[in-house]
């Protein structure tokens, strides 16, 4: 039996073509929730989890970072996926019959022209490929969906337009997580750590603590924060820098990060994706 890699969604969802793309020595998991996309690694049901932390249209996916530090996995690698959108159809409907499409509600505003020059109603879903699955089991015929081409592969449906998106960027970054933290790897194109961190009640903290990294020469590609169970006092801090913690530049800063800080944790330590460049 193939290791299993877990995703949140329907088959067919972005999440599954990450996990194709990135891992395809592995069977891809579906999960309703990303509670349950870490629960699966964590209980053994899968070797992995594929989990998207942002996107370049619409920035980071929310409560993410609340939920990676609390997992218990760590980043083994990242992996970019080009947000293709299709318009799929029921078998040997037509574009000209489309009057109204299904789609999770962040693909309609990123496809509002293409729904807009063709007079396409738009409604939102709770799940793309999962919109495309019922289009499938029995929908009308003027009724369309917005998805990957890999759920029109799925279900059986017909692409009647592709890359209908406004913006040719449209990227997602996922990471990939497991149990255990690997330290050893070194990648051709650079590493990458993330770690989260939450700085001393002390005047210009964050200042000091990220000064570290400015005079170490350690670029950080990578910086938000988000309060602490609803505390406007307590705010933890994610980030990203390029970077092994065995690079004496990046020892060093994280050395100075640590003393200005209350609480500093590795979420991982992984070969830098070559297509973030």
């Amino acid at each position: 039996m193939k290791p299993k890699i877990a995703f949140q969604g329907e088959p067919g969802a972005y999440g599954h073509e990450a996990c194709r793309k990135a891992r395809p020595q592995m069977d891809a998991l579906p999960c309703e929730t990303f509670e349950e996309v870490i629960g699966a690694v964590r209980e053994g049901r899968a070797e992995l989890a594929m989990l998207p932390i942002e996107n370049s249209t619409y920035g980071r996916v929310a409560d993410i970072h609340r939920l990676l530090p609390e997992s218990g996995l760590h980043i083994h690698d990242e992996a970019f996926v080009r947000v293709r959108i299709c318009l799929l159809g029921l078998p040997g409907a037509r574009l000209e019959d489309i009057t109204d499409v299904r789609a999770h509600l962040v693909l309609l505003p990123q496809s509002s022209q293409f729904l807009a020059r063709h007079g396409i109603r738009g409604h939102a879903a709770a799940d793309s490929a999962g919109a495309a699955a019922e289009l499938a089991a029995g929908g009308p015929r003027h009724q369309g969906v917005l998805a990957s081409a890999l759920a029109a592969e799925i279900y059986g449906l017909d692409v009647l337009a592709s890359d209908i998106e406004d913006h040719g960027h449209n990227t997602t970054r996922f990471v990939i997580m497991g149990r255990e933290l690997d330290r050893r790897r070194r990648g051709s194109h650079g590493m990458i750590t993330t770690f989260v961190f939450e700085v001393r009640n002390i005047p210009a903290a964050l200042y000091k603590a990220l000064g570290g990294f400015a005079t170490n020469g350690v670029n950080m590609t990578k910086l938000e924060s988000y309060m602490i169970d609803g505390s406007f006092t307590a705010t933890r801090f994610y980030a990203d820098i390029e970077g092994h913690p065995e690079d004496p530049g990046v020892r060093r800063a994280l050395e100075e990060l640590d003393y200005f800080t209350n609480h500093i944790e590795i979420l991982g330590i992984y070969p830098a994706d070559p297509a973030r460049f």
